[in-house]
């Protein structure tokens, strides 16, 4: 169950996803937000120089590292238009971030990508429990699954 606040937090993740499709990347969006609900830095998939490892959670752990406090990064919230992914998922441990709550899952991404003859991505696609089984977990939102349904399939062309 999410909040009204929250739910705006996963449009904006939406929001993004579909800014970096346009931009040409792939369409993943996230927005960090304090215990008190407030966003505090949000950023999308910048992948398409190159670089396969500048996700958008990623990029927030990394903010919250450089200016949150350790009680500050606890409290935080990840919203995202996807479910981490392995190295996603092991960055937000790392730095101590709080909850994750999420649109899509990892599991019906593999399942779209695997509908559209997508080659399986180099890095196994395990569910963050997998990877940091102490993160609370909020997800799929089924109230936007459909919008990032459909960002996955303008990417395919499908």
């Amino acid at each position: 169950m999410v909040t009204e606040i929250e739910m705006g937090h996963l449009r904006r993740c939406v929001e993004l996803a579909a800014e970096a499709l346009a931009a040409g990347d792939e369409p993943f969006g996230s927005v960090l937000a304090t215990a008190d609900g407030t966003a505090v830095a949000e950023d999308r998939n910048r992948i398409a120089d190159g670089d396969r490892t500048r996700h958008p959670e990623f990029a927030l752990a990394r903010w919250a590292a450089e200016h949150l406090t350790e009680e500050q990064r606890a409290g935080a919230t990840v919203y995202t238009s996807g479910e981490h992914c392995v190295m996603c998922a092991a960055a937000h441990a790392w730095v101590g971030l709080g909850r994750i709550v999420y649109v899509s899952s990892t599991s019906q991404l593999v399942s779209w990508l695997d509908e559209m003859g997508v080659p399986p991505a180099p890095v196994r696609p395990l569910p963050i429990r997998e990877v940091a089984p102490a993160v609370t977990v909020v997800g799929p939102i089924p109230e936007l699954v459909e919008d990032v349904h459909r960002l996955h399939q303008r990417l395919h062309g499908a």
